[in-house]
């Protein structure tokens, strides 16, 4: 099993809740993240029909185009009754003005009256070499939707997600009490107990 030895690695988003949040949790092991964004990378068509697939595709773009080692992240929000949608479509339900309020409201409007307002966030996080050897792993935390949105703070569906056994909903909590249990801090954990060194 290949352990990731560096001091930088490459984020392969563009989007700024994602930089900032994946900054915060690799400064503890000393590991400066550079942005696809600050290295003027392209973003790939994700073509993927899975979490996993994605994110393979984005960090093998970037290993290729700049010869380090990428972390890439595909994550999104699954509601049990819309059939699991939005799924690896979650961004694109926010257009490409990235409207998440957008999104949001979509999500609620096509749960309706519907009494199953379970949903789950996952995140798959992969990690490329510039030889072309991957590693990845699975983050998933389960909750429920909210109506109205709740909260400032986080990204995304944040202020429609509740997880199981909380009053707050993702974007009610500080980044601390988030990444001690959502999709991507869960995965975040799992890739560093397995391929750090």
């Amino acid at each position: 099993m290949r352990k990731f030895k560096g001091n930088e690695i490459v984020l392969a988003t563009h989007n700024q809740g994602k930089i900032k949040e994946f900054s915060m949790m690799m400064k503890p092991y000393g590991i400066k993240v550079l942005s696809a964004s600050e290295l003027g990378l392209a973003e790939p068509e994700e073509t993927g029909k899975t979490f996993e697939e994605n994110a393979i595709l984005k960090a093998k773009a970037g290993a290729e185009a700049t010869g380090k080692v990428v972390l890439a992240d595909d994550s999104g929000l699954i509601v049990k009754a819309l059939d699991n949608a939005p799924g690896i479509y979650s961004a694109r339900w926010a257009g490409p003005e990235k409207d998440f309020t957008k999104a949001m409201n979509r999500v609620n409007e096509e749960l309706g009256c519907n009494v199953d307002r379970r949903a789950a966030f996952i995140a798959v996080l992969a990690m490329v070499w510039p030889d072309g050897y991957v590693v990845s792993v699975e983050g998933r935390v389960e909750g429920e939707i909210i109506c109205p949105p709740r909260g400032e703070k986080g990204f995304g569906y944040d202020p429609i997600f509740q997880p199981n056994g909380k009053d707050k909903t993702f974007a009610e909590m500080s980044a601390e009490e988030k990444k001690s249990m959502s999709h991507r801090g869960i995965a975040f954990e799992k890739l560093i107990e397995n391929y750090f060194a």
